[in-house]
């Protein structure tokens, strides 16, 4: 537990340690450049978190304002009544996954965050910090993925858990979003479009495909 009367980066560092969070991550939380939180721990830059971070760091942590250089007395958040959701960022890639004749970019920085409830990625079954949302471009994967559908990835679940299932992976340097159907010949499989005008590839040798993650959500837009 932290205690009272430490320098609020001290708090802060302690408590990123003990969640296993990384400075990024927490920086593209607030909206900040991604050194943000870092600089602010590290070099005193800000010296001290305005009243809009603080909050929200206060509110992620489940700990009081005053923890993190807030004014004294302020009620800390109660867990035990009515408990808020922790709030988890997941970096929003600024790649496209191909769902139709493939793309390449190997720009893979962040262009953001989407925030999520803790628990429910939990009961999903994922690492927070093992999990991206990345958009699909194209069709090959309709109706099951449309064209600007977000989707998320478990990095985790990569070529070691391989199984039928929706996956992001490369092929030929090509990234794409297809559905993985495994064959009866041991160690092939076939990579394959739910938009039957789209080609797939049957029985092929696993070398040939880097399996960035599996599908685990989707989200859209409804217009």
């Amino acid at each position: 537990m932290v205690g009272n009367g430490e320098d609020p980066r001290v708090v802060l560092e302690r408590l990123i340690a003990e969640r296993g969070e990384n400075y990024a991550d927490l920086s593209r939380l607030l909206k900040r450049n991604p050194a943000y939180v870092q600089q602010f721990i590290k070099r005193g830059t800000p010296r001290k978190l305005d009243e809009e971070d603080r909050r929200v760091l206060a509110r992620y942590f489940g700990v009081a304002e005053e923890m993190l250089g807030g004014p004294r007395g302020q009620v800390p958040i109660e867990r035990k009544s009515r408990p808020l959701p922790a709030v988890v960022p997941v970096p929003r890639l600024s790649l496209g996954a191909s769902a139709g004749a493939g793309s390449l970019d190997e720009d893979e920085r962040a262009a953001g965050v989407l925030a999520f409830d803790a628990n429910w990625l939990r009961h999903l079954g994922v690492r927070p910090q093992r999990v991206s949302i990345i958009r699909v471009d194209g069709e090959s994967m309709a109706p099951t993925l449309n064209d600007g559908d977000e989707i998320m990835v478990d990095h985790d679940d990569d070529a070691t858990r391989l199984r039928d299932g929706v996956y992001v992976l490369r092929l030929d340097g090509v990234l794409m979003v297809k559905r993985i159907a495994m064959g009866p010949r041991r160690g092939l499989f076939s990579v394959l479009s739910d938009n039957r005008h789209y080609p797939g590839w049957v029985d092929i040798e696993p070398a040939l495909v880097a399996i960035v993650g599996r599908v685990v959500w989707t989200g859209r837009r409804l217009v």
